[in-house]
């Protein structure tokens, strides 16, 4: 009887061994704290060794280079590009008076859907050119314009090319690229109200705005 429960009570020791190893709780991989202070690691790391946790050194932050701009834009946003291929801001004229009857008369003509300067409409941009270096200390403003056919964002496009045009002409002359600004009105502003070619041609156009510094 007493050999019966000295087995009986083996048996309820080893079972109760048995129990209490599988109810043990496995340590879980514990994210370190930037401080450093936090030294736990994983219980159970790949290859059985232990991984120290790294404290995060914040003393020296590292300062990155500010943001380089490699297409810089004038004031209306038209790009600027050197004939070595480079760009160049133009002056800002913000706030320089504008005059637009001092060269009225040099006002530049195309022909439809076209940008390129006529060979009859030269002698007017000479007319330009005498007139900025007769006056250093005045600018200009290119303002392209198209007629009324095609899209709004098209005429826009076509504006900018013709304004760019006649630029590239004053550059070409000796004039200093910060002292041309272009912009385009697209079909936004056209001298003749008419449907027609007569009114068309006369809206196909540059017109040159004087710009000068206001007086302190």
């Amino acid at each position: 009887m007493k050999l019966n429960n000295l087995l009986n009570l083996l048996v309820l020791g080893l079972a109760l061994t048995i129990t209490g190893e599988g109810c043990k709780t496995k340590r879980v991989r514990t994210t370190p704290i930037p401080s450093g202070k936090n030294d736990v690691t994983d219980a159970n790391p790949p290859g059985g060794s232990s991984v120290p946790s790294i404290p995060i050194n914040n003393s020296n932050p590292i300062s990155l280079p500010p943001p380089v701009d490699n297409n810089p834009r004038n004031v209306d946003n038209t790009s600027v590009k050197n004939p070595d291929n480079t760009f160049q801001l133009t002056k800002d004229h913000t706030g320089w008076n504008a005059n637009a009857d001092a060269l009225k008369a040099e006002i530049v003509y195309f022909d439809f859907d076209k940008s390129a300067i006529r060979a009859s409409e030269t002698s007017k941009l000479e007319h330009v050119v005498e007139y900025l270096k007769s006056n250093p200390e005045s600018a200009v403003r290119v303002e392209g314009n198209c007629d009324e056919r095609g899209t709004e964002q098209y005429n826009r496009s076509l504006g900018e090319r013709r304004s760019l045009a006649a630029r590239e002409y004053l550059l070409n002359a000796g004039i200093a690229a910060t002292r041309v600004d272009t912009l385009s009105n697209g079909q936004d502003k056209p001298a003749e109200l008419g449907h027609d070619e007569s009114a068309w041609s006369k809206n196909r156009r540059d017109e040159f705005i004087v710009l000068t510094a206001p007086k302190p």
